[in-house]
């Protein structure tokens, strides 16, 4: 079939869009959303979407990134850009619906469309592994399964495709059947039912319904036997269904599980045939995960044998990028899951969202065939590359290597991982950000492992895209125009420093926050150029300050006089931020001290005040409500009063993170968004995502008999005997004391288990009486189960303390995806 040619006209055409067309030469291959991420500006249409931000607030920024061609429903924007062309709709959205629904009918390809509460993405790339040898695959990047996320995968479906899988997700009803109609699929697969969007739908029931109208003219339903006993009155789609079961009779039924080490051995039956399975892990998600992907494959008409080798094969896939500490002060990203165009893209995005160095690195696998000849492959990932201003290239197996013509001259080759490791002493990395993305058949967790700098085994995981949606949530809270100021101190409260605020940078925070110069010091180091307040300023650290182009918070009279004291006299409009004192009476200039401020204020050209502000004392409780509200109407009063003394307005905030929801009215120009970021937002009702987890392994597990005791002064009693295991945690990592002898639980074997006995300094020690632990094995010490609220309510404490108590020995990892 051959390639459909979109030129502006055409899609002008297919949207039935009020055209303003200036060039009409342009021919369009990418849609965009996003201004950062830009490949080729003379062959994307940018399309100003409406979401959290207003897409047509970013027009200005993409023309002069050299956009010319642009999908917008505001005619406002028509006569502002003499040279671009403009396409007038009523709804972006439906729009681009409705033209990857367009682009999806030029194509007559198989296609396998995946929806549920979880597993999607997994089971999405498992069946790219298990199919790959037999079909040119197009799927969806990553977890792109919403309703923007779904026709920009669709969009990509070329002439050399011969199968799509594609994910489809939902939060709320009547949303299914757009993405059922840009699809199109023959083959469909339901994962499960749980709790995820729970509170879009009114029931499980509807929920259920809702996803299956994704499946309504599939040729087989895939689906868990388990689900139509559940749902008696719910009525399956699909001509023929194929239902798989761990335990009741289904089309593929396990008769038999055997656990052994780290691998799982599955019987089952098929048309009364056995077949036994080995899957190279033991946890349920991934065996249920594999039992679907060895069920598409019958459905396909697969011989089992055929089967059974290729699923030997399946590896836990971690759908994560991971920023990690390297050696010699490098950072390292370890993508060393897959190796394909789409997801190298998220991986250079998220590569140049780093700016702690300026020397950027990229050690590449081969990539997986895309139809597109070798030279043509290898072409587009160069310029990819440069694109991204990716400074050094390591290609890795034979077809890159053969390609190696098409990259730049200091480009490294090898023809394998080995080759790579048995060189990589004599290869210089310091100071830089390395990317490490290879297919799954290269090893490259091996690269990662030789880069990663070596710490013990207990990790704070931080995933940065809970974060941003942390973020996003907040920002759909705030009325138009309001800033945002992102508190970033305490290491960014436990969770990092420069990785973070790489992210909010990236991500279009407007301020960066910190408590004291050092910190805002280290940001600047990192390459952070957001304008960043110092909330706690020194005398000692103002001139590394005015050095750094650092924001001093000033809260009294003698800090003000002292800085502009050593501001050199030709200093004009230095950015000061001024702290009132409205109730906290902790830091701020007091009423009466308001006109002599302003006085000062005015008397000098050095200094400028770029912001006013204040503190709730108690935003997020309900009984201080009043005083909450005083605390407005001071705040208000005195920042008049300034106002009118310096003869211009400087932005005004008062709100903290509990304040945005609870108190609208005091949103004001900007807003500090705090421990928000990380989830924990007590006053709003809002379902926020964790962000943090920490885990640890085990040491050791012991058998003790009657009557042993455990750990220092013998507190920790066993009168009936049992198992215990000593786990790489202790108070100097900043699990604390309080939480020894029972009072602090542990996530180990999915099951929550008591301390017992005095936290050590660098180790604690667990009851696991009857589990099956070994070590080496993973422990949770907060994140989904227990959470860090339980641990604050178990030392009478506040999430804050919890998260900012993890000490920096623990190594941070960083997920992003």
């Amino acid at each position: 079939m051959e390639k459909p040619i979109y030129t502006i006209n055409k899609i002008a055409e297919i949207l039935s869009a009020e055209a303003s067309i200036k060039n009409e030469d342009y021919v369009i291959t990418q849609l965009l959303i996003d201004t950062r991420l830009i490949l080729q500006p003379e062959s994307a249409l940018f399309l100003a979407l409406d979401g959290h931000r207003d897409g047509h607030l970013f027009i200005e920024d993409a023309y002069k990134k050299g956009i010319r061609n642009f999908l917008i429903s505001e005619r406002k924007y028509l006569i502002k850009y003499a040279d671009a062309n403009f396409l007038v709709v009523n709804d972006v959205l439906k729009s681009l619906q409705k033209l990857a629904k367009f682009h999806r009918k030029q194509f007559d390809l198989k296609t396998i469309a995946i929806t549920g509460s979880n597993g999607k993405t997994i089971v999405k790339e498992w069946l790219c592994q298990l199919l790959a040898s037999d079909f040119n695959i197009v799927k969806s990047p990553k977890s792109y399964n919403s309703q923007i996320g779904v026709p920009l995968s669709v969009w990509q479906i070329s002439e050399e495709n011969n199968l799509g899988i594609f994910e489809a997700g939902i939060s709320t009803v009547n949303e299914m059947q757009q993405l059922e109609e840009i699809i199109q699929p023959q083959i469909g697969i339901l994962t499960n039912i749980g709790q995820a969007h729970a509170e879009g739908f009114a029931s499980e029931t509807d929920k259920l319904e809702e996803k299956l109208k994704l499946f309504k003219d599939v040729e087989v339903f895939i689906y868990p036997k388990h689900l139509a006993a559940k749902f008696p009155e719910v009525t399956l789609p699909g001509k023929t269904q194929f239902s798989w079961s761990g335990k009741e009779p289904a089309d593929l039924q396990v008769i038999e599980k055997i656990i052994d080490g780290n691998c799982c051995f599955l019987k089952a039956v098929y048309k009364g045939e056995e077949a036994t399975c080995r899957f190279p892990f033991i946890d349920t998600a991934h065996i249920e995960n594999g039992l679907i992907c060895w069920a598409t494959l019958l459905s396909l008409g697969y011989k089992q044998q055929d089967i059974v080798s290729r699923l030997t094969l399946l590896s836990p896939i971690s759908m994560r990028l991971a920023l990690k500490d390297g050696i010699n002060n490098c950072t390292i990203i370890d993508d060393s899951y897959s190796a394909d165009i789409s997801s190298l893209i998220i991986a250079l995005d998220f590569l140049n969202q780093q700016n702690q160095h300026t020397q950027k690195t990229a050690i590449l696998s081969d990539f997986a065939e895309t139809g597109h000849s070798n030279e043509q492959l290898y072409g587009v990932i160069s310029n990819l590359l440069q694109k991204r201003n990716v400074q050094r290239l390591i290609g890795i197996g034979p077809n890159i290597t053969k390609n190696s013509y098409l990259f730049p001259a200091t480009s490294l080759f090898f023809p394998d991982t080995a080759s790579f490791l048995a060189q990589s002493r004599k290869l210089s990395f310091n100071n830089e950000t390395i990317l490490v993305k290879g297919a799954r058949t290269y090893q490259f967790e091996k690269i990662s492992k030789v880069l990663t700098r070596k710490v013990h085994d207990t990790v704070l995981e931080v995933n940065l895209n809970a974060m941003l949606a942390n973020l996003q949530q907040y920002r759909a809270m705030l009325r138009p125009g309001v800033k945002i100021m992102a508190v970033v101190k305490a290491f960014s409260y436990g969770s990092g420093s420069f990785e973070i605020a790489n992210l909010l940078q990236f991500h279009g925070v407007d301020y960066l926050a910190v408590a004291y110069a050092d910190e805002g010091v280290a940001l600047r180091d990192a390459g952070i150029s957001l304008p960043i307040m110092v909330m706690s300023p020194e005398e000692y650290a103002l001139e590394a300050m005015i050095e750094r182009n650092l924001e001093p918070e000033i809260f009294s009279l003698e800090i003000l006089k002292s800085f502009m004291d050593l501001l050199p006299d030709a200093e004009t409009q230095f950015p000061i931020h001024i702290k009132l004192d409205t109730g906290m009476h902790r830091l701020g200039f007091n009423a009466d001290e308001i006109e002599e401020l302003g006085k000062i204020l005015t008397s000098s050209k050095k200094i400028k005040v770029k912001s006013i502000f204040s503190h709730f004392v108690a935003s997020d409780a309900e009984v201080f409500d009043e005083f909450s509200r005083q605390q407005i109407e001071q705040f208000t009063r005195e920042s008049q009063f300034l106002i009118s003394k310096l003869g211009y307005r400087p932005i005004l905030h008062l709100a903290n993170t509990s304040g945005i929801s609870r108190f609208p009215e005091a949103q004001l120009d900007m807003v500090r968004l705090g421990i928000g970021l990380y989830g924990f937002d007590g006053a709003c009702k809002e379902a926020f995502q964790r962000v943090a987890t920490l885990k640890t392994t085990v040491t050791q597990v012991k058998e003790l008999l009657p009557g042993e005791t455990v750990g220092y002064h013998r507190i920790g009693k066993m009168p009936n005997g049992g198992k215990v295991a000593t786990v790489k945690i202790g108070f100097a990592d900043g699990y604390n004391r309080g939480l020894g002898n029972g009072v602090g639980h542990m996530m180990i074997a999915n099951k929550l288990v008591p301390t017992l006995g005095s936290i050590c300094m660098d180790m604690t020690i667990l009851d696991v009486t009857g589990l099956d632990v070994k070590p080496g094995d993973e422990v949770i010490v907060f994140g989904e189960n227990p959470k860090i609220g339980d641990l604050a309510d178990q030392l009478n404490t506040i999430t804050y303390e919890v998260l900012t108590n993890v000490s920096q020995r623990v190594k941070r990892v960083y997920f992003y995806e």
